[in-house]
């Protein structure tokens, strides 16, 4: 048996999460030449080395889940190609389902055409969220780049502890008194679905995205910045504008979107922290739809400035997700805790900010490209946000079929109608 490595608390969350998506984790970068194999072959090689857990393989014994680290071959990581269809190589790549069971938890594709290539890296989100893949695909660009450029070694990847627990180290002892004991259960019981059709054993996953321009991203923040709202703000009362349209809920309903957020917020240097995952999730909600969608904003930024002014911030919950995966075994805590948590039916990840300089391999930025979340299974669903370059690309993952595909499209319509609404110009 190989060397077994400590089951995180997010870890078990996520694998818990296996009824709710396929909990994969996907980017998509875009360059202007052809990436050099060998180099990137050495650099996945040192980080896998680094980060055991990308080579491991999840055991869910039913008492006390582990993972075992696993031999493998780059060859089994990464894949290379030169498609005559890009789009469709790309997609089937991206919607790839990687088992926790797997001996490898991370999948790494390089598609070469017309001189360029597109690197694409799913991940499996028990390994790390989406902070510490962006983390991680900095760190990997940079290794690449002094690589090729000047021989040195490409081994500058975070090492560390994986557990949860870091949120509390900077916190003074009273506080951490304070934060270990909010077993407050936060979970959304809002019963307001996205309008998908039923669930079908012939549904298939598919990445649907909205691109838009820089000039875009600059009305919305301009807007905002005059409205008293944060671009997120602007995002999320489009979304719930959207929603009221689209799923003809009553105006008068109040609607719940569950929001991502990263807790190392309240971790003042990650730097010895190993890649793993650090992300909870807050309850936006608004009372009603409103008179107009500057109503619906008004509403979304009260309900965001509630938990802006919270020092604990994202931290509800977790002693209660400890006690739950400690006092019994693992097959009977899974039970207890999918009784008190409830799955939110809607949520928003705003990614951030893609970095083009930090992204760049070899001095070559990436002209386009974006990341996204898991893929959801009816009849839950994820906007994800990303921007590169201040272009912002909206994308939602999903099992599902072509009206399925046509009713995420209305809704991205549905949300540049809302933005032009806030901003008084349309979506470019």
């Amino acid at each position: 048996m190989g060397r077994k490595l400590n089951a995180e608390l997010w870890d078990k969350m996520h694998y818990l999460f296996r009824d709710f998506n396929d909990r994969m984790v996907h980017v998509e970068l875009h360059y202007d030449f052809e990436i050099d194999i060998e180099a990137l072959k050495t650099v996945l090689i040192c980080f896998f080395e680094k980060a055991p857990v990308l080579h491991s393989s999840f055991h869910d014994n039913h008492i006390s889940p582990y993972w075992e680290v696993k031999p493998y071959t780059i060859e089994d990581v990464l894949t290379v190609a030169y498609p005559e269809d890009l789009e469709t190589a790309v997609n089937d790549f991206l919607t790839q389902y990687i088992p926790p069971d797997s001996d490898l938890q991370m999948k790494v594709a390089v598609f070469y055409k017309d001189g360029g290539s597109t690197l694409c890296i799913v991940e499996n989100h028990m390994c790390m969220d989406g902070g510490d893949f962006k983390y991680f695909m900095k760190a990997l660009c940079q290794n690449y780049s002094a690589y090729v450029g000047q021989g040195i070694s490409p081994i500058a990847l975070r090492e560390g502890s994986r557990s949860y627990e870091a949120v509390y180290a900077d916190f003074s002892k009273t506080e951490q008194r304070m934060a270990r004991n909010l077993y407050k259960n936060v979970c959304a019981k809002d019963e307001h679905k996205f309008p998908l059709t039923p669930d079908s054993i012939r549904d298939r996953a598919f990445i649907a995205k909205r691109k838009w321009s820089a000039d875009t991203f600059s009305r919305i923040h301009a807007a905002g910045k005059k409205l008293g709202a944060t671009v997120n703000d602007m995002l999320l009362a489009a979304y719930f504008y959207s929603l009221y349209e689209l799923a003809h809920y009553d105006p008068a309903d109040s609607v719940t979107i569950s929001c991502a957020i990263d807790l190392r917020r309240h971790i003042k240097d990650v730097s010895d922290e190993g890649l793993t995952n650090h992300t909870a999730f807050m309850q936006c909600n608004i009372p009603e739809r409103g008179r107009d969608i500057f109503e619906t904003l008004r509403y979304a930024v009260q309900s965001s400035q509630k938990f802006k002014h919270d020092k604990f911030m994202g931290l509800y919950g977790l002693p209660l997700l400890k006690l739950g995966y400690s006092i019994l075994p693992h097959a009977a805590s899974e039970e207890i805790i999918k009784i008190g948590y409830s799955n939110p039916l809607l949520a928003m990840s705003n990614i951030g900010i893609l970095e083009a300089d930090k992204l760049a391999l070899d001095g070559h930025e990436p002209a386009d490209g974006f990341m996204t979340g898991a893929v959801k299974y009816k009849p839950y669903v994820l906007l994800s946000v990303t921007s590169l370059r201040k272009e912002l690309t909206l994308s939602m993952c999903v099992r599902g079929n072509e009206e399925d595909r046509a009713t995420v499209e209305r809704f991205f319509d549905l949300m540049e109608d809302s933005i032009a609404l806030l901003t008084g110009e349309p979506v470019q």
